[in-house]
């Protein structure tokens, strides 16, 4: 055999099952991912204080109540636009909301520590699956996952408060 046809042969039995074999693999894995916009259904998002958080919102039923500068309870109906969603589920996605843990709660609460704690909860909803996490502001995990989570929180934050000034 020339040397040629040696190069061809090792193509052709190492290197094109091998790229064949990769792009069956990650094609299915990107078609089969757990959380595709596709199949998204709605976002729930509520903070406060950890016994009655008072600021919701669903987008689901457009529901939307907080409280407002002078301690009232507004309620209102508030409507994202399919960008809006589209735009949270890509940051969820490029801030890994998926890996995040469902609880990242202090566990060591006093009455001192819980007057000025802020829980946050955000829950994105699929047709098959959910995703959920219930997050307070003086967790003291890994500092990374911490401000991650809290950046989340203030994109979610702003698309309201940015939906609420359009209308």
């Amino acid at each position: 055999m020339s040397e040629r046809s040696k190069k061809i042969f090792l193509y052709i039995c190492i290197i094109v099952p091998f790229l064949g074999y990769c792009i069956f693999y990650y094609s299915n894995m990107i078609k089969n991912a757990p959380f595709r916009f596709s199949d998204f259904e709605s976002i729930e998002f509520s903070y406060g204080a950890p016994d009655n958080m008072l600021n919701k919102y669903d987008s689901k039923t457009q529901e939307y109540q907080y409280v407002n500068r002078r301690d009232s309870l507004i309620k209102s109906t508030l409507r994202l636009r399919k960008d809006d969603l589209l735009y949270l589920h890509r940051k969820a996605t490029e801030y890994g909301f998926w890996n995040f843990p469902d609880d990242m709660t202090s566990k060591t609460a006093t009455s001192d520590t819980t007057e000025n704690v802020v829980r946050f909860f955000l829950k994105f909803n699929y047709k098959e699956k959910s995703k959920q996490m219930r997050f307070d502001s003086n967790f003291g995990g890994d500092p990374k996952l911490v401000e991650t989570a809290k950046t989340m929180i203030k994109e979610v934050q702003r698309i309201l408060s940015d939906a609420e000034d359009r209308n």
